[in-house]
């Protein structure tokens, strides 16, 4: 046998030195995978092999004070598909189509994406659609627990809970502000597949259940939110306002027991109006617009809105200047008409026929400007500042609500003398309404200010409390006798002065209205005004504080006394009598109740001079509510109580006055066959409002046509 030749060996090196290099290389990338990149890999085949489908947790309830339930999460289903184990497509699609009324070419499209390990056919699928598709046993689709929120009131309540986002999230209210707490925990199904992704017969499975979320319970009252939701839908409706809000505060607690706000939404559909004018002008909106309308919609005017408070803040100037012993309730003051500050003449509302000689707490009835500039001069910048501190105005006041404003303050080193005086009577500062509802309590309350408290605890799932938030003690503002003195100031509103309309027989109501012009575009703006009205009952034992406000009322009048003062009657009556406070009805008072009851007479379209004569007849009194008052020959124009009404004899009736018989009257047209958006167009030309009912061309009307009537009223038009 022959030796093998050196190049024979010379190459057989070479192979085997390329042998050692390759295994070298193989077990250098062996390495490089099981060690260096080894969890990225082990990764991807627990992806790969097993399916891992998000079990969304529950939402915690939110309840009423009481427990009543106005949140929960129902039990639903979501239908999942793993594109890869689906063979056949189309007759997926087609099956899935069938049963869940969803488009097939859309399913189709989502279920052929292999690039997707896991895809989600359907959300909030009804139990017994989901029992269908388990029964089709269609390859590749699975059923998993899910869970919808439902708000079981609609409406109630909507600007306080707020709602969810389509994934479960909090959007606005207490959703949003207790998002963390609601959401829970997510569960997980976790299963194993093959690498095709086809489950394994004999694999592991692995069910993680999610942890429901903590259920808030709130303050809120809900016997009382339906006592101030009814009370100020009426009120938008009859003042056909931009809109209304009304709060009611525990005053010894600070706890908010009603917030209402119309108009409302539905937070099972929020992006859906509930007006129809709105519906159909959003059907043209461009998507910010539409975003933004949105927003406005859900936006909590009592904590995110600020506005100039009017003679509603005069109470703030009076507890001032009683705390400081500037002046006395009995203290007298003279009113001209006007008062020079600086440069500046500044007016009394009621300057064509001035109130003359008036005590302090007269002031406060007729809320006389001239005397709360008086006030303002003798409290003094730093000394009103420090109270306007004190009083909560600098701050927020913390309540557990998103998106709470802060007032707007002008710096005090910008503050001259007419700056000071216009502050004095509530105009030239901005607050919101929650911050005023919490002052004039911390007033009624002692001097005490309480912060106010909108969640009162936390629950765990078995209904078992895990925090508790208290009532939060703030700070002692002004003194137990400016307290006693602005409640007797208070009540003499209600008795004597512009506050009547909120008296109720029984029980000591005290309070103070409040009418200011609105700024717009940086300049206040005529024929724009917020009404509002504040009051406390009982005024010798105060529990409730009631702030009621009237954005832009488009009826007979702008004034808080006749917008905004009924609804808080009408709010604090009902609520007194809820709580089992009893009336205590004084001897005048009882005399009254047994008076006879009679007809209010139909006035309007008369002379004044008139009008007073047929109410004479039917023993009722009167006042005058506008400027024409003195001038006989002005004509009715509208009336409170409405005629028809039934009223104890002697009651006064609210009138309303302009100079002609023309100038105050418009004609309806006829909107027989136009549509809900050009009849809204012409109604809006001639200063008239529209109720719609139905949908399509217009059919029938109320008023008729060509039936006169003031500017502002409502006309209601059923479309088909």
């Amino acid at each position: 046998m022959s030796q093998p030749s050196i190049s024979s060996k010379r190459r057989l090196l070479w192979i085997f030195m390329v042998i050692i290099i390759v295994f070298f290389a193989l077990i250098v990338r062996l390495g490089y995978i099981q060690i260096v990149m080894g969890e990225k890999y082990k990764t991807l085949a627990n992806i790969q092999q097993t399916r891992d489908i998000p079990i969304p947790a529950k939402r915690g309830k939110i309840l009423d004070r009481n427990g009543k339930v106005l949140a929960v999460s129902a039990s639903t289903n979501t239908v999942w598909a793993k594109p890869r184990e689906i063979s056949n497509v189309e007759t997926t699609a087609r099956k899935l189509a069938a049963i869940l009324d969803i488009n097939e070419l859309e399913i189709a499209e989502r279920i052929d994406n292999k690039k997707h390990g896991l895809v989600r056919v359907a959300k909030w699928v009804d139990d017994e659609y989901a029992q269908m598709i388990r029964v089709a046993n269609l390859p590749g689709v699975w059923i998993a627990e899910d869970s919808k929120r439902h708000y079981p009131y609609g409406s109630f309540a909507a600007h306080i809970i707020g709602h969810t986002t389509h994934d479960g999230k909090g959007m606005v209210g207490i959703e949003l502000a207790f998002d963390s707490y609601l959401r829970g925990t997510p569960g997980r199904w976790i299963k194993s597949t093959d690498g095709a992704g086809r489950q394994l017969p004999f694999g592991i499975e692995q069910y993680f259940q999610p942890e429901e979320g903590v259920s808030i319970v709130l303050t809120i009252d809900e016997t009382i939110q339906h006592f101030s939701e009814k009370a100020v839908h009426s009120a938008f409706e009859i003042n056909l306002a931009k809109s209304v809000t009304a709060i009611v505060m525990d005053i010894k607690s600070g706890d908010i027991l009603a917030m209402a706000i119309s108009p409302e939404f539905d937070p099972n559909n929020p992006r859906v109006p509930l007006d129809e004018i709105l519906y159909q002008e959003m059907q043209i909106m461009e998507n910010d617009e539409k975003l933004d309308t949105w927003f406005a919609m859900w936006r909590n005017t009592a904590v995110s809105d600020i506005y100039e408070p009017g003679s509603t803040f005069k109470l703030i100037t009076t507890a001032i200047a009683l705390e400081l012993n500037e002046v006395q309730t009995n203290s007298q003051f003279y009113c001209t008409g006007s008062i020079q500050v600086a440069d500046r003449i500044i007016r009394c509302w009621r300057h064509y026929n001035p109130h003359g000689n008036q005590t302090l707490a007269e002031a406060v009835q007729n809320s006389c400007n001239p005397v709360f500039v008086d006030l303002g001069m003798r409290i003094g910048l730093d000394s009103f500042y420090e109270y306007l501190d004190a009083f909560g105005f600098a701050d927020r006041t913390g309540i557990d609500l998103p998106g709470e404003s802060n007032s707007l303050l002008l710096r005090k080193s910008s503050v001259g003398p007419v700056e000071l005086a216009t502050i004095s009577f509530g105009q030239g500062i901005a607050i919101t309404p929650l911050q005023l509802i919490t002052a004039v309590s911390a007033i009624a309350n002692d001097g005490m200010m309480m912060r106010p408290r909108i969640v009162k605890e936390l629950l765990d799932s078995e209904g078992n409390s895990i925090k508790n938030f208290e009532e939060t003690f703030v700070r002692q503002v002004v003194s137990k006798k400016t307290s006693e003195t602005m409640l007797e100031i208070m009540e003499s509103v209600v008795t004597d002065g512009s506050g009547r309309n909120a008296y109720i027989p029984g029980y000591r109501v005290g309070g103070k209205t409040g009418t200011s012009q609105k700024v717009i575009d940086g300049a206040y703006k005529e024929g724009f005004y917020v009404a509002s009205f504040i009051g406390v009952a009982p005024s010798n034992n105060p529990t409730l504080a009631v702030l009621v406000i009237v954005d832009e009322p488009n009826g007979v009048s702008n004034f808080g006394s006749i917008t905004a003062a009924p609804v808080v009657r009408e709010i604090l009556e009902e609520s007194l009598r809820y709580l089992d406070i009893k009336p205590s009805y004084t001897e005048e008072e009882a005399k009254e109740l047994l008076l006879e009851d009679v007809v209010v007479p139909e006035v309007r379209k008369m002379t004044l001079q008139e009008a007073t004569k047929v109410l004479a007849k039917s023993s009722l009194k009167y006042n005058v509510e506008t400027i024409n008052y003195s001038d006989e020959n002005a004509i009715i124009v509208d009336m409170f109580p409405k005629p028809k009404a039934v009223v104890p004899e002697n009651s006064i009736i609210l009138l309303y006055t302009s100079n002609s018989k023309d100038e105050s009257f418009v004609s309806v047209p006829d909107f027989t066959g136009m549509t809900i958006a050009e009849t809204n167009n012409l109604l809006r030309k001639i200063g008239l409002r529209l109720r719609v009912q139905g949908s399509g061309f217009a059919t029938s009307q109320f008023p008729r046509a060509s039936t006169s009537v003031t500017p502002g009223t409502i006309v209601s038009v059923e479309f088909e």
